[in-house]
């Protein structure tokens, strides 16, 4: 059954599920946000992407900050950039509005760092393809994401084992957010580079009984068919 408008979740938020579940409520059920240099650094690369609204290079489209929904999947989020490349068959080629041709889509998400293997990267990506795919009724088979120090593109093909391990963590992700409970800490060297370092208080609050709360919530997610 389709997703109303007010249940969408927002792909940015299987990043932070990926990359702590704590994180992911803190930002998404709790409304907690800070900045640092990191989250600085990432929003001017998105800025940059941004920066041209459309451009045409021959026989290469480019659009940025389009809106993505699925109502299948249940999701909601914006891409840096979507590249459509013509081709002469439909299919996989679609019609775009007041351009002739065939175009096939090509999804990119501008990450700062080096190249590197992110599997949140990834999955967001696979994300905005899912999405892609149901908006404009046709199959994105890759995409890239661009990495700003390396100045690297890094292709991820969406294959089916990547597109099972999104739609896993989708519903996981939902099944968290539902739930409306906030995992407590597991303090790791990546705490550290955190935003939330601060506010999430890894190191003090660790000593609490974490064990107790995941079985309470696979507990209360499980009677609710959630998981």
């Amino acid at each position: 059954m389709p997703f109303s408008e007010e249940d969408l979740i927002p792909i940015s938020a299987l990043q932070h599920y990926l990359y702590c579940t704590r994180r992911a409520a803190l930002v998404h059920t709790e409304r907690l946000w800070h900045e640092n240099i990191a989250t600085t650094e990432g929003q001017v690369a998105h800025e940059r992407a941004h920066e041209a609204l459309h451009e045409s290079r021959g026989n290469l489209r480019i659009r940025t900050g389009l809106i993505l929904r699925s109502y299948l999947l249940g999701l909601v989020g914006k891409t840096d950039v979507v590249e459509f490349y013509r081709t002469t068959t439909s299919p996989p080629g679609i019609s775009l509005h007041r351009i002739s041709g065939f175009w096939i889509p090509y999804p990119v998400e501008y990450k700062k760092g080096v190249l590197r293997r992110e599997e949140g990267y990834e999955i967001q990506l696979c994300a905005q393809a899912l999405c892609l795919e149901e908006m404009l009724e046709t199959s994105v088979l890759e995409g890239s994401l661009y990495w700003g120090t390396s100045r690297r593109r890094q292709k991820i093909e969406f294959t089916q084992e990547l597109r099972k391990r999104t739609m896993r963590n989708i519903e996981s992700l939902r099944g968290l957010l539902q739930s409306g409970e906030t995992p407590p800490p597991l303090f790791s060297k990546k705490c550290k580079a955190c935003s939330l370092y601060e506010i999430c208080m890894p190191k003090t609050l660790e000593k609490r009984d974490v064990a107790l709360y995941w079985e309470k919530f696979f507990e209360k997610g499980s009677e609710e068919g959630l998981l």
